[in-house]
């Protein structure tokens, strides 16, 4: 019957036909929580131009501001894995909703540093309650032939969530004087963010608890009425999927505390990758492009407006890539786009360090900058952007995965934290040749530990998954 069924379902994804509507639904509002994740990620590329002059900030005050988004995070992700696999997911998707919107006004509103900097940490709590939760509630309620697909759908709409803030951005800082930006549009800004945020609260009333927490809570017969919504699968075949569920949960259970289960032989190999993914991803160097896009840009020979709308160009490519890699993350497998993708954006890292070397010809070199700065970024899109949140949501054990799922996520935070912190030093002190040799360098090991140390899950349960890692 299983066989029968994976034919079926192969046989409906030809005909552009996947997943039930319900499915669709409920995968694009918990994704939604994305948009926020880019929106409030990407704001602070556009306001950093005029924010320092309100306040009258250095650089290091200014810095320190850019990186509570990542600090918060890492305390977000925490919390949030922690409750999850106590009160459930979407409970917790609320709370993050509501963080964002908090943030959003706070940030617009406020008349100090100190508020806008605890402003700016409640927002980094939603982001990080955000990325923990969404991609792994859209792995656990997506059936297991779009799984990579559905979770890819949360780095699309982080993707659009950056689109969209770069063209707010842009749209307020080339339709105003410099001195209206410095005195309400950077504000403005941040204001716009509570409008996907309310949105977000709103529409999650619309989606279901997580079959799979509910097993976990002993509620199979609610459990067995989504998994019928959300695929096309025969009861018998939910039914097992269900008792599969269980089983694991039970062993699970029986196997002692969440520490125990963690270092467990299967569990702690699963850890280690997914730890080492959220922070190769980071390296990169994605995150210090995204936030000193303007500036690489200007450094480039563009003017302010010029860089501001180059930005817009960057946030476009991204929203393009993403809708690439959802589509060939479970025809192609998780561990050929992401080896390749590491050995991709080590080419451009590299050759970008070659034209910021080229002195005597830097009109021309210009362009190539940009140009490899765009293609790095849709590599990344294709490959490491969604890849990295698909394997944190379905590598752990059904027990212990919101909380295991928060301990990568809080590693791809402080990753986060440092690149953007150090970026500009390594611009000060390395210079920007050197300081993109040393991402080229991680971007080759981490195709090289993606060849050597991951096997491929696509196409597998999430118990089927475990199961693997066990052997």
């Amino acid at each position: 019957m299983k066989h029968n069924v994976y034919e079926d379902t192969t046989a409906t994804l030809e005909k552009g036909h996947a997943y039930p509507r319900y499915l669709t639904i409920t995968v694009f509002v918990a994704a939604l929580g994305g948009l926020l994740f880019g929106y409030d990620q990407g704001v602070m590329s556009g306001a950093v131009t005029f924010i320092g002059h309100t306040f009258q900030m250095s650089s290091g005050l200014l810095g320190f501001i850019s990186g509570c988004i990542p600090l918060g995070a890492m305390v977000g992700c925490l919390v949030a894995g922690y409750l999850a696999d106590r009160i459930g997911r979407k409970i917790m998707m609320f709370v993050s909703a509501i963080l964002f919107a908090l943030s959003g006004v706070g940030c617009a509103v406020a008349p100090s540093v100190a508020i806008l900097i605890a402003s700016r940490l409640i927002g980094g709590l939603g982001i990080g309650m955000v990325s923990t939760l969404v991609p792994l509630y859209i792995a656990e309620i997506s059936p297991k032939q779009v799984r990579g697909k559905m979770v890819g759908s949360y780095q699309l709409a982080v993707a659009s969530g950056i689109f969209v803030v770069y063209l707010v951005n842009a749209l307020i800082a080339n339709t105003h004087s410099i001195a209206w930006n410095q005195d309400i549009g950077w504000r403005m800004m941040f204001l716009a963010g509570i409008i996907p945020g309310i949105l977000f609260f709103a529409l999650l009333f619309m989606i279901p608890e997580s079959p799979r927490f509910l097993v976990s809570k002993n509620q199979e017969e609610r459990a067995k009425e989504i998994m019928g919504k959300v695929s096309y699968d025969s009861e018998q075949t939910i039914n097992n999927e269900v008792k599969e569920i269980k089983s694991t949960v039970q062993e699970e259970g029986a196997t002692g505390g969440f520490l125990k289960e963690l270092l467990k032989k299967g569990t702690r190999m699963a850890l280690f990758i997914a730890v080492m993914c959220s922070v190769f991803q980071q390296l990169t160097g994605v995150s210090a492009v995204a936030y000193y896009a303007p500036v690489i840009f200007k450094n480039a020979g563009a003017g302010t407006g010029a860089a501001m709308i180059e930005t817009v160009l960057i946030g476009l490519v991204k929203v393009i890539f993403v809708a690439f890699f959802m589509g060939m993350i479970d025809k192609l497998g998780r561990k050929r786009l992401l080896k390749w993708g590491g050995y991709g954006m080590a080419a451009c890292m590299l050759l970008l360090a070659f034209c910021f070397d080229q002195t005597s010809m830097a009109k021309m070199f210009d362009i190539f900058i940009i140009a490899l700065i765009i293609i790095h970024t849709s590599i990344f899109e294709m490959s490491w952007g969604g890849g990295a949140w698909v394997l944190i949501s379905e590598m752990f054990p059904n027990k212990i995965r919101g909380r295991a799922s928060s301990i990568a996520s809080f590693a791809l935070w402080g990753a986060t934290y440092l690149v953007t912190q150090l970026f500009p030093v390594m611009l000060d002190k390395l210079g920007s040749v050197w300081t993109f040799v040393v991402f080229g360098i991680f971007c080759i090991a981490m195709g090289m530990f993606i060849q050597f140390f991951f096997n491929e899950t696509a196409g597998k349960s999430l118990e089927e998954i475990q199961e693997d890692s066990k052997k």
